[in-house]
């Protein structure tokens, strides 16, 4: 694909960027299960499963740029993968995301580059 897809990298074709709408988020099958958020626009994926117990965070609530756990209510930030509340501590993977051709693709096992850690348009 791109050449901004560093080697030994998988890269996800998530859906169509109009069939994500902000508020939305969609789970992904793969090795490890991820999560896509659209976030007022902005794309964010995290591992789908909280570090605290194997609950999909897909599931959980989303408010702002934080998701809870469906089970014990750990809040995780989708920019950077930290709990914010416990009885999580642990982090949870987060990879990038790009914009290519008018879909949500995602570099699983590749941090992303932004500040905000939000997808990038590489079309």
């Amino acid at each position: 694909m791109s050449s901004t897809v560093p080697s030994g990298s998988q890269t996800l074709l998530v859906c169509a960027v109009d069939e994500l709408p902000p508020g939305q988020v969609r789970k992904v099958d793969a090795e490890r299960p991820i999560a896509v958020f659209n976030v007022d626009g902005v794309f964010y994926a995290i591992d789908d499963t909280c570090s605290h117990a194997d609950a999909s965070l897909s599931e959980g609530d989303l408010e702002g740029h934080l998701v809870e756990c469906p089970w014990h209510v750990s809040r995780f930030d989708l920019r950077t993968g930290r709990p914010c509340s416990l009885p999580a501590s642990k982090p949870v993977r987060t990879h990038a995301v790009e914009i290519r051709d008018g879909n949500v693709v995602v570099l699983v096992g590749t941090a992303p580059q932004l500040a905000d850690g939000g997808a990038r348009n590489v079309s």
